[in-house]
């Protein structure tokens, strides 16, 4: 009754995202700056 699951699934997809993808998403979060005052989140991008 016990199944094994040591075998990928048949439709089980690789993601290979662009070069210009990763690169927006880093430079985004440099960007991105959390703040905290008083127990309250703000966050602002800086650009």
């Amino acid at each position: 009754m016990a199944k094994i699951y040591t075998e990928k699934p048949l439709n089980s997809n690789t993601f290979n995202p662009k070069t210009e993808t990763i690169n927006f998403l880093l430079n985004y979060s440099k960007a991105l700056k959390v703040s905290v005052y008083k127990g309250l989140k703000f966050e602002s991008l800086i650009n």
